[in-house]
């Protein structure tokens, strides 16, 4: 299944996207896609949105905006330099085991929204990513079998990052990532079962056009699996929470010299699968 929101910011409605023009609502029978959504099970809607589509009631899409395909999480982990070309280009050796930070749950907003641009920033910058939703509470987990087990499906995300707040501000990566609007998620949550292996997906990201990332799930250091089954030692983790798994190379701080946004700059971004986004950098209001 692909899971998405559709409506106003604040009051977006859960549907099951059919393909790219159709859709079934769900909003009768799932007050949203939060923890509670994902703790439940998936099986009975998907057993619901099969009724439907036989029955005839899949809607078209018609222009309305699309949210993220999550309600806002308990938490948003993520892994850094989990691709060794990234981590060149950043002057760094790749990790031998994950680097793990956290980002504000609140910077989550639709894979279409503006990014807004900090007051006082000089160093806005791109990154897309594969991000993981977890669909069971899980700690301690024993084994891949088991981390598997609780993924609920996986997501198209940009990781915005300032580079000046996170690098020059006491080191720490969290106040470069946690800006309003630097978490585009969506357009859906592809379930397990309809994403396929997810350790080969083609993604990439253009501003302005130009291609600035191209990159595979493939070159990652630690899978989706394994960062589950890793985090599940340090941390509960909860249904519902994300977990942003890193960008391959390309990004403005790789450039000599780097290459920031702008007001006015657009970024387009898709993984294989996962669809794609389209933003708009603005100064923050």
């Amino acid at each position: 299944m692909r899971l998405m929101r559709i409506g106003a910011p604040g009051a977006e409605r859960p549907v099951v996207a059919i393909d790219d023009e159709t859709y079934v609502d769900v909003s009768d029978v799932v007050t949203d896609f939060d923890g509670a959504f994902f703790a439940a099970g998936l099986d009975t809607l998907a057993a619901t949105v099969a009724e439907r589509v036989a029955a005839g009631a899949a809607r078209r899409f018609a222009g309305e905006r699309v949210g993220a395909p999550i309600a806002r999480p308990h938490q948003i982990l993520c892994v850094g330099l989990n691709y060794a070309d990234h981590a060149a280009e950043s002057g760094q050796e790749p990790p031998a085991e994950p680097i793990v930070f956290t980002k504000a749950p609140n910077t989550l907003v639709g894979p279409d929204d503006d990014v807004h641009i900090p007051r006082g920033s000089s160093a806005t910058d791109w990154e897309v990513e594969l991000g993981v939703v977890i669909g069971t509470r899980a700690h301690n987990l024993d084994s891949d079998e088991e981390a598997r087990a609780a993924i609920a499906g996986y997501v198209l995300v940009n990781d915005v990052s300032e580079r000046d707040f996170q690098f020059r501000h006491g080191g720490q990566w969290v106040k470069g990532k946690s800006a309003p609007t630097f978490n585009p998620c969506g357009p859906w949550l592809v379930t397990p079962d309809e994403a396929g292996d997810v350790t080969s997906l083609g993604m990439w990201l253009d501003v302005n056009g130009e291609r600035r990332q191209t990159g595979s799930t493939a070159h990652m250091l630690f899978d989706p699996v394994f960062i589950v089954r890793y985090l599940s030692r340090f941390m509960v983790l909860e249904p519902g929470d994300l977990i942003n798994t890193g960008t391959p190379a390309g990004v403005g701080m790789g450039f000599d010299p780097p290459v920031y946004l702008k007001p006015g700059d657009r970024m387009e971004l898709g993984i294989d699968g996962l669809g794609r986004q389209t933003q708009t950098a603005v100064a923050a209001p």
